[in-house]
């Protein structure tokens, strides 16, 4: 079944409202046909050989390869991403599909040594990764074809069954997927698109038959969700509060380039998006003062145009809430050097100095177009402010010193550490995950397909065999 969505008015969201009236998409609130389409779907998937596996990951991505300009109209459309980094993220999620189908052929075991233990020569064996069997996925807008992607091809890869809980605000990207997923030959039961709230995902998630939550989101949701799931297998992105430390040995011209890069794309709506900026206090004010002109050659406009470099946000309400934090922050001392306007949904990239290190817009997650600079001297003192955040998921630093690079690297307490990279730097094949507080698993397909799975051990005793 194919959809129809109108993109007349990108900004409008209610002009696709019809867009989901498709048998393809099922209310939560129908448990029951739910999971009985679930149970199907994981006895189907599991039966898949891991060529067939890997076969229909190859073609998905081809489909959304062929379909690309549909997505990233959708993309644009839903997130308010511009165009420009909507064909990255299509791009993206091809990438991740076939590193999943990769994954899918690679997904195998070793044999056991067990003549390593007195008395036990006579016996030999293996072990073997099988499926955990039905897996619950929710996920956000702010990326809403690659994190899916993240979700479902490793699921797919390691002969799963998925029931896929997108967000509210971007669910015609994952309706668009899950259909290439079925065009390429899924059963349509191996995933299945549901919609509904918190209290029917929690209804899901106290079903026995859920083996795993894989979510993607803010803590406190997620700590509503845990304590739900009990003894399920959890796989969890929480949100991050990325440091920067830009050393007086840097190449300044590279450090502005990428951190004012890593603040405003997608509206800072990434969860590894640069936030906190600290600068060796030698080099604050050219720093601040280039930064600052960057951060003003920014197009911000309508995410369907070519020439736009920053949309809105998600909804007007994040864009009030972002305003409402940086008034908050000045209100308290802290210094505007950029920005802090709001004209609806759009919120114009935001610049502040002098911030409190106990403020919100500080030692929270903001996820939004907000970067925040401040100056340090000592490497010990600059680690111990960047590692106060509880939660942290990337981190970068920029220095042509490599005793002094590593040494920052090393003592930043977070999963990734970009040297001379901006914090939000990804390969999709490298283990993505928290490091702190909601430190549960690791993405990166690799490693969330071996997430996804469980071991099996088969031990043969050896006989003498008959004359």
């Amino acid at each position: 079944m194919s959809i129809t969505i109108d993109l007349k008015a990108p900004i409008d969201k209610e002009s696709y409202g019809e867009a989901l009236n498709s048998k393809l998409c099922k209310p939560v609130s129908d448990l029951a046909q739910v999971l009985e389409n679930a149970e199907l779907g994981r006895k189907t998937s599991a039966a898949l050989s891991r060529l067939q596996r890997s076969s229909i990951l190859r073609r998905t991505a081809q489909l959304v390869e062929e379909k690309s300009s549909l997505f990233v109209r959708l993309i644009a459309f839903e997130s308010g991403k511009p165009v420009k980094q909507a064909k990255k993220e299509v791009n993206r999620c091809c990438n991740t599909l076939n590193l999943s189908a990769e994954e899918a052929s690679r997904n195998q075991g070793e044999t056991i040594a067990f003549d390593t233990v007195s008395g036990l020569e006579d016996r030999q064996g293996y072990y073997d990764y099988h499926p955990l069997g039905i897996i619950l996925a929710i996920t956000p807008f702010n990326d809403p074809l690659n994190l899916i992607a993240h979700k479902l091809g490793p699921a797919i890869a390691a002969g799963n069954s998925i029931i896929l809980k997108p967000s509210e605000k971007a669910p015609a990207t994952a309706l668009a997927l899950c259909q290439c997923f079925y065009e390429a030959g899924l059963c349509e039961n191996v995933i299945q698109l549901v919609m509904g709230g918190v209290d029917h995902v929690q209804a899901l998630l106290l079903e026995k038959n859920i083996r795993m939550l894989s979510f993607t989101g803010g803590s406190k949701t997620a700590e509503i969700l845990t304590r739900t799931a009990g003894l399920k297998k959890t796989l969890m992105d929480l949100g991050g509060n990325a440091p920067v430390i830009v050393d007086k040995y840097c190449e300044l011209d590279l450090a502005v380039r990428e951190s004012v890069s890593g603040a405003f794309f997608a509206a800072g709506q990434n969860c590894i998006g640069v936030q906190r900026i600290y600068v060796h206090s030698s080099i604050f004010d050219k720093f601040a003062s280039a930064f600052v002109e960057c951060s003003q050659q920014i197009k911000l406009g309508d995410p369907m145009c070519e020439s736009t470099d920053m949309g809105p946000m998600v909804d007007e309400a994040s864009a009030i809430e972002a305003k409402r934090k940086v008034d908050s922050a000045l209100s308290l001392g802290a210094t505007l050097l950029l920005g802090n306007k709001r004209d609806g949904r759009y919120y114009s990239p935001t610049v502040l100095s002098d911030v409190a290190e106990n403020h919100e817009v500080y030692c929270e997650e903001v996820f939004a177009p907000i970067a925040i600079l401040s100056s340090f001297n000592e490497l010990d003192e600059v680690l111990a402010r960047a590692n106060r955040s509880e939660v942290m998921l990337h981190a970068a630093v920029f220095s042509n010193d490599l005793n002094r690079a590593y040494y920052l690297a090393n003592g930043i307490e977070a999963a990734g550490v970009m040297i001379n990279d901006s914090s939000d730097f990804r390969l999709d094949a490298m283990p993505f995950g928290g490091f702190k507080y909601g430190s549960l698993g690791r993405e990166g397909v690799g490693f969330a397909m071996r997430e996804m799975s469980q071991t099996k051990v088969n031990c043969i005793r050896l006989i003498s065999p008959k004359p």
